[in-house]
């Protein structure tokens, strides 16, 4: 069977928001190593753009063209890479709230246990003491 209780079931929402935490870091470092890439591409490409040699002068439209094409890509990695570290910082977050959640749980739920144990001790004091008085 399941957790019981509160504490025991945020521990298992928070290992899942820290899970999904996790994924967000991944795909942003995808992002990030595409951009890498993307970047080192355009320079390659203005290398040969600006090269003086007769072969790269003749394919310095190509060269243009792909440069457009590596600009927009950029663009684009630029603005997905944005949105996920928006991601990663509110499934962060959202770990963090359910983690604090977690913890009051566990206060509240530690603090009612203590009670429950000095209210059984009292119990058993004046149950004790009254069938004591009626043996009497």
């Amino acid at each position: 069977m399941g957790p019981t209780k509160k504490s025991e079931k945020l521990k298992r929402l928070v290992n899942v928001q820290r899970h999904m935490e996790r994924m967000a870091e991944s795909d942003l470092a995808v992002t990030a190593k595409r951009r890498e890439e993307n970047a080192a591409s355009m320079v390659s490409v203005m290398a040969a753009i600006g090269s003086l040699e007769p072969l790269h002068r003749l394919f310095a439209q190509n060269y243009a063209d792909r440069f457009d094409r590596l600009s927009n890509a950029d663009k684009q990695l630029a603005s997905l890479q944005h949105g996920q570290e928006v991601k990663m910082l509110r499934e962060r977050a959202k770990g963090d709230r359910l983690e604090e959640n977690m913890k009051d749980a566990r206060v509240h739920e530690d603090r009612e246990a203590d009670d429950n144990a000095i209210y059984d001790l009292i119990d058993m004091t004046f149950a004790t003491t009254a069938s004591s008085k009626l043996r009497e």
